[in-house]
């Protein structure tokens, strides 16, 4: 026989068993036309086994060379197994022109098990062969999944009516997104819509599965038949996934700092009080697919790099609201972030922010020269190397002890060395204090350019920094930015805006319950007060939706929810009232 050094063809060339064997000799000799000699030589033959083996083939040339299906092997001795009277009444109902699963169901029915592949090989021993395929209206009336209605603004209808909807909550951001004139924010900006669905039932739509926290919008199929959802975004049914899905890649590019900047000023007209110290921060959206066009990003959550899209985030420090958030970013774009955030703050409120707070990987020396001076406090850290560490070691005596009051028991009494330093590509000095015994191996090392301020009071402030990365994280795990499906940066800056928008509505709504929800996680919100069934009714002049019995009903009582009577735009002046039974 003929070796190569290519095993997969060897494994043509060099069969294992005497059929393989006669397989290919028959083929090389009757398809290759090669000389029978040389064949018999090839594969271990004489030329007269050979010439034997060729006049058996051409007395018998359906000889079979290969096994059958082992599914259809085993249908059919599953079908032989069987009594004649149930190939009889397969075949009956076979000309009453029932498919295979209409007889399997028939046979079910009469407490008679026969798998579809074994009634497929009693057809065709009988000679029958398949059916055409059917119209959905010529197949047996059978249980199906029901059709859900078209989404069309058009047919959307108020028509009196009650019904109970599993969406309840989403009705308390009514007050708040009447209250921001939703309506004419969204007008401004240049979103894509139909006549079907326009763009402002679009984001009403999306916004409400956004608020309501579930895993992914292709998970809303479950509740296309709530109406309760419907009447929240003003549309006769919920949109599918389909459109869910793709409406953002309909969405150009430009229109999302415009959604941003709108919504930001609209935040404004319900006396939210701008804040003057901001955490920022970048976040990674890992991609987990394959072949995508993307930069390999440090995933914090994961402690690696992988490919994703980066993201950054601005947090008013005061009212622990996103106010700035971007995820059309490159690495070579990413340090100078920091000052398109003050630029946009600056055209937004006419001020540049009073101080900023990040850490080390966010910008470069250079940008914090350019806080520094616009007068713009900072304090971030510094990245530790072996060199500057030892260093440290060398001012023991100036080494000190303070006290801290608004961190853990164990590291109130940490140790500091505070010292003014220079720093390439910054001009003057800097404030760097390094901190020991306060949770870290290895020394921290602060940046300020507030030279005034006392130690403890800026390690403190530092300390708080964290709640950005719960903010995040609450983010993460309760809006799913992290659920990247696809490696088009047009849907993640669709759904980091969503974010931002939903983010905010729950700040708003925690601050309206009362003062212990000021900073509560949207998922604590969510499961007080937005996880609500609720009983609608529709009548010629309002919507009311009453609320069953519930632990937390007190606190929306003490806020006033009970007294809830405006005209919602998209209800065509209807009045939105709300219950507590």
């Amino acid at each position: 026989m003929t070796n190569t050094d290519d095993p997969l063809i060897d494994a043509f060339l060099s069969p294992v068993n005497a059929l393989h064997r006669q397989y290919e000799a028959l083929r090389a000799f009757y398809v290759d036309k090669i000389p029978g000699k040389d064949v018999a030589s090839r594969f271990n033959y004489t030329p007269g086994s050979f010439r034997l083996l060729c006049h058996q083939f051409r007395q018998n040339p359906e000889v079979p060379f290969f096994l059958e299906n082992r599914h259809a092997l085993r249908a059919a001795a599953a079908a032989a197994k069987k009594p004649p009277a149930l190939h009889e009444r397969v075949i009956a109902l076979r000309k009453q022109n029932c498919s295979i699963y209409d007889i399997q169901r028939a046979l079910e029915q009469k407490n008679q098990s026969l798998s579809a592949p074994a009634i497929w090989k009693i057809l065709k021993t009988h000679g029958f062969a398949k059916l055409p395929r059917r119209a959905d209206e010529e197949r047996p009336v059978n249980a199906r999944v029901e059709a859900a209605p078209v989404a069309d603004a058009r047919a959307f209808s108020l028509e009196p009516r009650h019904f109970r909807t599993e969406f309840g909550g989403l009705f308390l951001f009514i007050p708040l997104l009447v209250a921001m004139r939703f309506e004419a924010v969204m007008a401004r900006v240049p979103l894509p819509g139909t006549l079907q669905i326009p763009a402002v039932h679009a984001i009403r739509a999306l916004l409400a599965l956004k608020l309501f926290g579930r895993a992914r919008h292709q998970h809303v199929m479950p509740s296309v038949f709530d109406e309760g959802l419907a009447l929240f975004a003003g549309l006769n049914a919920i949109p599918k996934r389909s459109f869910l899905t793709e409406y953002s890649c309909r969405i150009e590019p430009h229109c999302y700092p415009i959604l941003m900047q709108q919504w930001f000023d609209a935040l404004g007209t319900v006396g939210i009080e701008r804040g003057e110290s901001f955490h920022l921060d970048f976040h990674t959206i890992p991609f987990h697919g394959e072949d995508a066009l993307l930069e390999k990003h440090y995933v914090s959550k994961r402690s690696r790099r992988q490919k994703g899209i980066l993201a950054f985030l601005a947090q008013d420090a005061g009212q622990q609201m996103f106010c700035y958030a971007n995820a059309d970013l490159r690495k070579d774009q990413q340090n100078d972030e920091i000052l398109r955030f003050i630029e946009f703050w600056k055209a937004r409120t006419g001020t540049l922010p009073k101080e900023l707070i990040f850490d080390s990987k966010l910008t470069t020396y250079a940008n914090l020269n350019t806080l520094n001076a616009q007068k713009i406090n900072f304090i971030t850290l510094r990245r530790r190397t072996e060199k500057i560490i030892e260093g440290l070691w060398e001012h023991k005596s100036a080494w000190r002890k303070i006290e801290l009051s608004n961190v853990a028991r164990q590291f109130r009494f940490p140790k500091i060395l505070d010292q003014r330093i220079t720093l390439d590509d910054y001009q003057g000095p800097i404030r760097q204090i390094a901190i020991t015994d306060f949770g870290h191996e290895k020394p921290t090392l602060l940046l300020t350019n507030q030279m005034r301020r006392s130690a403890s009071s800026l390690i403190e402030f530092y300390a708080r920094r964290m709640l950005i990365e719960n903010s995040i994280a609450d983010s993460v795990e309760f809006f799913h930015i992290d659920a990247l499906s696809s490696a088009v940066a047009l849907k993640i800056n669709c759904d980091l805006q969503l974010t931002l928008m939903a983010s905010s509505l729950y700040r708003l709504l925690g601050a309206k319950i009362g003062k212990e929800y000021t900073t509560a996680d949207s998922s604590h919100l969510f499961r007080d007060f937005i996880e609500a069934n609720a009983m609608v009714t529709i009548t010629d002049n309002t919507v009311e939706v009453a609320f069953g019995k519930r632990a937390h009903s007190p606190l929306l009582l003490a806020a006033g929810f009970q007294n809830t009577e405006l005209a919602v735009p998209w209800w065509g002046g209807r009045k939105l009232k709300i219950s507590f039974g």
